[in-house]
């Protein structure tokens, strides 16, 4: 293979990627550690609501209809207190006992995403706040986290860093019922 052409080809790509007008595939996803979305638990009759794109490109979830005991944390790679946080999900996450939701805001774009959820070994759902379309929702600081129960009532919002394993534990056992 002429090695100008390859050359040429991906630099090309890279372009059509930087530029956003090449999409990665959920290949990519896959490729890059994403776990799907499909085990998200979501009440389908509910289908008004924003729609978040998956981080796996294979689903959208309209975020009203999901259903718990779901804990939904809202993140981004450039957030500091974000990254402060994430041993305590992933400890969370370990005890396989409630569903954990991630959504990432204001990334750069979906390969950033990607890359920080397998750098940090984020190993449940991640959904992508493409437009930032959930600031109405969740405010405009993040970390934010929902504590959802299996009604899809919010039970209790945390605005802010949690601190350690003991206070995300108290909060998922008052606000879920899941003694942990």
């Amino acid at each position: 293979m002429n090695i100008k052409v390859t050359f040429r080809t991906a630099l090309l790509a890279g372009a059509l990627l930087l530029s956003g007008l090449l999409v990665p595939t959920s290949a990519d996803a896959a490729q890059s550690g994403v776990v799907s979305c499909s085990t998200i638990t979501v009440d389908k009759s509910v289908t008004k609501g924003i729609s978040l794109p998956c981080l796996d490109s294979k689903s959208n979830v309209v975020f009203q209809g999901i259903r718990g005991p779901v804990v939904v944390n809202v993140f981004g790679s450039w957030c500091e207190p974000c990254q402060e946080e994430i041993p305590h999900f992933l400890d969370l996450a370990k005890s396989k006992k409630v569903a954990i939701v991630g959504i990432d805001v204001e990334e750069a774009n979906v390969q950033a995403g990607r890359a920080f959820v397998s750098k940090k070994g984020m190993n449940w759902p991640i959904l992508f706040d493409v437009n930032s379309v959930t600031r109405g929702l969740f405010g405009l600081g993040v970390p934010v986290t929902w504590f959802i129960d299996a009604n899809g009532k919010v039970t209790y919002r945390q605005i802010g860093l949690i601190h350690s394993d003991a206070v995300l534990n108290g909060e998922v056992t008052k606000y879920l019922g899941i003694k942990l």
